[in-house]
């Protein structure tokens, strides 16, 4: 029996039998049919010593990004047709149960492949010491996911060098100028005007501080924990001419302490706090801020009764987001409201981050010898696999995102907002018709 003939059967199991697969052998042979949206080439034999090892989703992920099982064509559009037939709580994945385990390790004999458990892939994360989210261990999460490579993020973000969701206002808009579009959006929430200090909690490379300084006249200081996103974004102000204007720190929000800040952007940075610090977090920023002061707290969520961190033996912990916690809406509505703020604004952006993630994929995929070249295989696979599923995770609704605009009332209740929601989008100072993309510098 060939080696496609033999794993044939544990294919169906894991994926189910309505997902058109086809499966390539290290021998060269082939079973499923050859027009399906997606093959899963098995490379060698360690692929399967990996999945006999883990038999779950680190496994599967630990072979991918080895090399040792290959997903040959469209991947987006494999894991839907996966998803057509999966548990739609869960999403496409891999399931293993008993039974399965035990095909797995009776094809592992048939095929001679039993043996010692490889050694993780070099792109997996050991796992992290220390008490969780302590300062330490935070700065290394941060580290593993965020300093990759300038030249990496850029190939797969654009750009706008922004890593967050974008805002599709205009359908036919291309991803700079959603992200672009993004920034202004906050900005106006904020109501920013010129003169105004702001601060720009987990800046990345300072897409929005720039925008900030550029077109508002804020004066902005922006805070991050990684190293190479600060030295990107301190070069890009002084390419921007705003450098005069915008201050980047290598600093832990619960190290800033020269408030009063007149309005306080934090754009996906929430998803590293926790829930054991959120209470921390609220009442940190909550103590910056002026009076009339706002934030705006941009922030994945999950819906409730899932589980608020990923498992240690998932892909996303071990790959992706160490330590990563996904919060409900309403619990960080509540975190907020605890600390004294006043949720003035919800806004859901679900749809527009499965678009933008969807666009990512595309540019990782366009240049992917280069972004193999600026990193690693392991990396890119990584990050295909990574951002392909999240893709599907927030067009499914498994996943949301929302912008949440909070104020710090006066004591006597005075919040200086505008009587209405379309008073608050529209912006204090003329912003430009279009915001084309800076000239960025690389390190």
């Amino acid at each position: 029996m060939t080696v496609a003939e033999t794993v044939a059967p544990l294919v169906r199991a894991v994926l189910g039998t309505q997902v058109p697969v086809g499966i390539k052998g290290w021998d060269g042979s082939r079973s499923g049919p050859p027009d399906a949206p997606w093959q899963v080439h098995l490379v060698n034999r360690r692929g399967l010593r990996r999945l006999l090892w883990a038999p779950d989703d680190l496994g599967f992920a630990r072979a991918y990004v080895c090399g040792d099982i290959d997903i040959e064509g469209d991947l987006l559009a494999g894991l839907e047709a996966l998803e057509q037939v999966s548990d739609p709580s869960r999403g496409p994945g891999v399931r293993i149960d008993g039974h399965t385990k035990k095909a797995l390790l009776t094809a592992a004999l048939r095929l001679g492949i039993l043996g010692l458990p490889p050694k993780p892939p070099a792109e997996e994360m050991t796992p992290a010491r220390g008490r969780r989210h302590d300062k330490g261990r935070d700065a290394a999460a941060i580290s593993h996911h965020y300093d990759v490579g300038n030249d990496f993020y850029r190939l797969v973000l654009g750009e706008s060098m922004t890593y967050s969701c974008a805002y599709w206002g205009q359908p036919s808009a291309d991803l700079d100028a959603a992200q672009y579009a993004k920034c202004d959006l906050v900005a106006r929430k904020l109501g920013l005007t010129p003169g105004m200090r702001v601060l720009d909690v987990g800046c990345g490379w300072g897409t929005f501080a720039l925008h900030a300084a550029r077109h508002y006249g804020a004066r902005v200081v922006g805070v991050t924990l990684s190293r190479e996103q600060a030295d990107y974004a301190r070069a890009r102000m002084v390419g921007a001419g705003v450098d005069e204007s915008v201050q980047i720190r290598v600093q832990d929000y619960r190290d800033v302490t020269d408030g009063p800040y007149d309005a306080i952007a934090s754009i996906g940075m929430a998803e590293h706090v926790g829930a054991a610090m959120l209470a921390t977090y609220s009442a940190d920023l909550f103590a910056l801020l002026r009076p009339q002061g706002r934030l705006l707290n941009h922030a994945i969520s999950r819906p409730p009764g899932t589980s608020a961190t990923f498992s240690k033996t998932s892909f996303i912990d071990r790959y992706v987001f160490p330590d990563g916690e996904i919060l409900p809406l309403a619990t960080m509505v509540e975190a907020l409201e605890g600390a004294g703020f006043e949720v003035r604004d919800v806004e859901s952006l679900r749809e527009h981050y499965a678009a933008t993630l969807r666009a990512w994929v595309g540019n990782l995929e366009a240049n992917w010898d280069e972004a193999v070249a600026h990193s690693s295989a392991g990396r890119a696979r990584v990050w295909r696999l990574y951002m392909a599923g999240a893709a599907l995770s927030f067009a499914a609704n498994r996943l949301g995102i929302n912008q949440v605009l909070a104020v710090k009332c006066t004591d006597r209740g005075r919040s200086g907002m505008p009587g209405t929601r379309t008073e608050l989008l529209q912006p204090a100072v003329p912003a430009p018709k279009s915001s084309p993309p800076e000239h960025l510098h690389s390190q």
